[in-house]
């Protein structure tokens, strides 16, 4: 009884655009348009975020990859940072009172690298200039001056002693191994052994005693001389700091006075200048054998290494706000690092080997990180969060961030960190970090939900030509005629599943342009036509289909039973959607179902092997309860029922086949038979109604293609919900063969029109007296259980034997 239900029409099926609305033949016509487009509501969210300079008010961009975000958020900076002043540069130098925390200085933007110039030619200028002018004579004239005097001091009060020892017939004598006293005569002889024993004993005596008083006087004075060598080395050094200070004090003033304004700076020359002038021996010649050159430290490149400048972040080129795409977001690309060189031996580090961050190069500007990456990088995301939180740019290998080790390494001064954040990810990405984060929303104040899809209307399908045309040239690809630009709209809407929209997805789309270009060359074509299109499609499906053609296959082949003619009871095709990657595609599976006497319970198969999902399951009891809010509302529901997924060997989960399994179990019970010609999916509720489904277009497409194998015979359609007609943007094919009326798309919005439709018998409705007309659907349904409830008291009262199950 088909004719109680009127297949959809052909523009049901397929909706189709109107050429008369696109007044263009080339999209070489249209003006171009940003990609971001139908996203108000997103871009709203991003010029906030991006204007407001409060803290925590960063930004997750939020969608699925395609919709363009990234190319949003490009544009829309562009647009932000050149209004902005760019931000200061920083460097590190060396710090002279704590060499393992070098400090940060803030320039303006510019000043910096010229800062890093200024001080080696500084050093360069002094290498020369130094020992300049330690080689004049007035310098030497002055340090051997106090060379003489410090040896003119020692001389005169040994000479001193000496004379005195004379005096009391003792000589001073310089051996050696240093100095010794020894008895004389009046010739000023020193006396032998022999002589001096044919002294007197009294002599003898007042001789040893002068020379033990002498003795100890000397000790005294030879104590006293490394004192006077300190006094004379000191005046040396004096010397030499104010000869130093000659070469330097002019060259820095230059310095102080060009960089008086930035205090920081001005601070650290001060200090450069008194360790320039403390050290400036190190500007001399060393000689061969000296440490420092063994070492390879002598020369002018690794000597005055401490005072050059370590330029960070340079923003000489900067005409505004920085903006940094990090698309390696791990520990050390984000807040920097410090490398390490091998010499002799060992691993070697100074303030030099400070490498930047993208925080750093970032800093004052825009950072845009992808949050999945961000996410998978170990210990990324909690650096992220600690350096936002505290307002500061902390270099710290990751290794001490976890206390792996302990050895001693630089630890730079941190750097005050300004800077808006813009994340970019899933949907889900940003749920989850809400929910399981407490930190995120203070850190994330602002989420740019970007929308999957646009109105078609005719406003709307303008816009997307015109979006078309901009990602054409763009990808510098043909201009694409006004057929081609509608079969790509129709394409676009098949892909979101929605007539009535349009998909805001950037990357199949752009995807799709540059292989029908491809088609276009290959064809020697001036524009991508609209057979260029299809046939770009067609490949697409072409090269994803294998699993598909060897599913059909076996169904021709009756290795996986569907039947497309005929009927049998309790046996209905369903319709399902296998997922592969980007390609999807429909498979009919019979279920069937089998009832009998019991006591009201109804088996799902899938489930009690534990191949059912949560879903699926919910929908068999969803099918028990239309049974008895139904048919059993003044009596038992006394039957038993089973369900199953025939040839099914994995898990089945969603209700998009209840009310084919519910269309099963009322044949069963009904027993009239399915028409096998009919496939059927929707989900369906307690009251009756059918609900939507999803991949309705594909789940039609794969029924249609396994009866076209077998032959059309003008019987065979799909049932679908009535809710999924404006979904529905079937292929040219199907609606060819529809409109000709060898195949047919029903629409139902109740269980009775589904029933109506397979059992070929009117459904029926209870009439004034609450029964269900005789010979209906319905009807048969209330009166078999009505027996079947009988059967059930009589045997309660003893009047026949059964088990219920």
């Amino acid at each position: 009884m088909a004719e109680f239900h009127q297949p959809l029409t052909p523009g049901q099926l397929l909706k189709r655009c109107d050429p008369a609305a696109f007044d263009f033949s080339t999209t070489d016509e249209l003006a171009g348009l940003n990609l971001a487009i139908g996203q108000e509501r997103a871009l709203e969210a991003l010029q906030f975020g991006l204007s407001i300079a409060q803290q925590g008010f960063n930004i997750f961009a939020l969608g699925p990859a395609g919709l363009g975000k990234t190319s949003a958020i490009r544009d829309i900076i562009s647009r932000e940072s050149p209004g902005r002043q760019a931000p200061d540069d920083w460097c590190y130098v060396h710090n002279f009172a704590e060499p393992a925390k070098p400090r940060a200085l803030r320039l303006p933007a510019g000043l910096g690298q010229r800062f890093a110039g200024d001080m080696n030619q500084l050093i360069e200028e002094l290498i020369t200039a130094i020992p300049a002018i330690f080689e004049r004579e007035e310098y030497r004239a002055r340090a051997e001056e106090i060379e003489e005097k410090a040896k003119d001091r020692e001389a005169t009060a040994v000479n001193e002693l000496r004379s005195e020892a004379r005096q009391q017939q003792v000589a001073l004598i310089e051996t050696p191994t240093g100095y010794a006293f020894a008895p004389i005569n009046e010739k000023s002889e020193v006396l032998s052994p022999d002589d001096f024993h044919q002294l007197s004993e009294a002599q003898q005596l007042a001789i040893q005693a002068a020379i033990a008083d002498f003795h100890e006087r000397l000790q005294k004075l030879l104590r006293q001389f490394p004192a006077w060598r300190r006094e004379a080395r000191q005046a040396l050094k004096a010397l030499n700091r104010e000869t130093a200070g000659f070469a330097i004090h002019h060259l820095i003033d230059e310095l102080k006075a060009r960089y008086a304004a930035v205090p920081d700076v001005d601070r650290h020359i001060d200090t450069v200048q008194q360790e320039l002038i403390e050290h400036a021996d190190e500007f001399l010649p060393k000689s061969e054998n000296d440490v420092s050159v063994l070492l390879g430290q002598g020369s002018p490149s690794g000597q005055f290494l401490r005072y050059r400048v370590n330029l960070l972040v340079d923003h000489s080129a900067n005409g505004g706000a920085p903006v940094v795409f990090e698309t390696l977001p791990h520990h050390a690309n984000l807040i920097g690092r410090i490398e390490h060189q091998a010499h002799m031996g060992t691993l070697i580090t100074d303030f030099r080997m400070i490498r930047p961050g993208a925080l750093h190069r970032a800093n004052g500007g825009y950072l845009v990180l992808d949050a999945r990456k961000l996410l998978t990088q170990p210990f990324a995301w909690d650096t992220l969060k600690r350096a936002l939180q505290a307002g500061e740019i902390r270099i710290e290998p990751l290794e001490r961030t976890l206390s792996l080790i302990s050895t001693v390494s630089l630890e730079p001064q941190p750097i005050p960190l300004d800077i808006k954040v813009i994340l970019t990810g899933d949907r889900i990405l940003y749920y989850l970090l809400s929910q399981y984060d407490p930190e995120f929303l203070e850190l994330f104040k602002v989420a740019a939900d970007f929308e999957d899809t646009l109105d078609r209307d005719s406003e709307g399908s303008l816009l997307y030509a015109r979006f078309i045309a901009s990602v054409a040239r763009g990808n510098g690809l043909r201009p694409l005629d006004r057929d081609a630009v509608i079969r790509v709209l129709e394409q676009s809407a098949r892909q979101i599943e929605d007539a009535e929209k349009l998909g805001a997805h950037l990357r199949p789309m752009a995807d799709l342009l540059k292989e029908a270009d491809h088609c276009a060359s290959q064809q020697g074509h001036a524009t991508i036509t609209r057979d260029d299109i299809q046939t770009a499609i067609d490949r697409q499906i072409r090269r994803a289909s294998r699993i598909r053609d060897q599913v059909y296959q076996h169904i021709r082949r009756g290795t996986i039973l569907i039947d497309t003619d005929g009927s049998a009871t309790g046996q209905v095709n369903g319709l399902s959607v296998i997922q592969l990657g980007d390609y999807s595609f429909g498979q009919p599976s019979r279920i069937t179902a089998t009832t009998r006497l019991g006591g009201g319970k109804i088996i799902d198969i899938e489930r009690e092997t534990e191949l059912g999902g949560a879903i699926h399951s919910k929908g068999v009891m969803i099918l028990s309860a239309f049974l008895a809010g139904r048919y059993a509302r003044i009596q038992p529901l006394s039957l038993s029922a089973s369900l199953v997924f025939e040839q099914s060997y994995g898990e089945i989960e969603g209700d998009s086949a209840s009310l084919a399994e519910l269309c099963a179990l009322l044949s069963s019970l009904s027993d009239l038979p399915v028409r096998q010609g009919l496939a059927v999916t929707g989900s369906v509720n307690q009251l009756g109604q059918v609900q939507p489904i999803g991949g309705v277009n594909e789940k039609i497409e794969g029924f249609f293609d396994i009866c076209q194998a077998g032959g059309l015979t003008g019987h065979q359609g799909v049932i679908i919900p009535h809710a999924n007609i404006p979904h529905l943007m079937l292929r040219e094919d199907l609606v060819e063969q529809a409109t000709a009326g060898h195949f047919h798309v029903h629409a139902v919005a109740t269980v009775d029109e589904a029933l109506a439709l397979l059992l070929n018998t009117a459904a029926g409705k209870r009439d004034d007296t609450g029964e269900y007309p005789s010979g209906t659907i319905n009807g048969r349904i209330e009166q078999r259980l009505r027996e079947w409830a009988m059967l059930v008291m009589q045997m309660s009262h003893g009047e026949g034997n059964g088990v219920l199950d």
